[in-house]
């Protein structure tokens, strides 16, 4: 039998979890061919990390990251958490004030250079659209970065 303060726990923990879940789903909507979300959603300035879930050319389940922001000079822009030098260590960015910072190597990148910059330890561009109050991502334009983010056999 459980405690009075271990049901209580178990309680808060749960809704948590449930709250964090119904979060993620209530802010997109995806059809066959793309993915919106509202402009407001990125008024704050932080990064917005998603996950959009496929099969990859190999038949396994496959994982494609990418985030959303609004940069310091008002542009939504978007890039694969992943880049050309370090995406077979799986690791993308945080945000630190007006940076997102490699998780791997620690390099950092103005917010207005996302999206702008390729290559390197840069994070991929990311197309994306703004169609009045949605920022617009095509499934397309995801399905473009999968490389990054299919790992295969003996990498990592």
């Amino acid at each position: 039998m459980r405690t009075y303060w271990e049901k209580k726990f178990l309680l808060i923990g749960l809704s948590l979890l449930i709250w964090s879940l119904s979060q993620v789903d209530h802010y997109a909507q995806a059809t066959e061919n793309e993915i919106t979300f509202p402009v407001k959603l990125f008024a704050d300035g932080k990064a917005r990390h998603f996950q959009y879930k496929v099969e990859s050319k190999r038949g396994k389940n496959l994982t494609i990251r990418y985030f959303i922001l609004k940069s310091s000079d008002g542009v939504i822009r978007a890039a694969f958490d992943a880049c050309d030098v370090c995406w077979a260590e799986g690791k993308g960015y945080f945000q630190k004030d007006d940076f997102m910072v490699c998780r791997n190597c620690g390099r950092r990148f103005s917010s207005v250079r996302i999206n702008e910059v390729q290559g390197g330890c840069n994070p991929a561009p990311l197309r994306r659209e703004v169609r009045g109050d949605k920022v617009v991502i095509k499934v397309k334009d995801l399905l473009a970065g999968a490389q990054y983010f299919d790992l295969g056999e003996g990498r990592r």
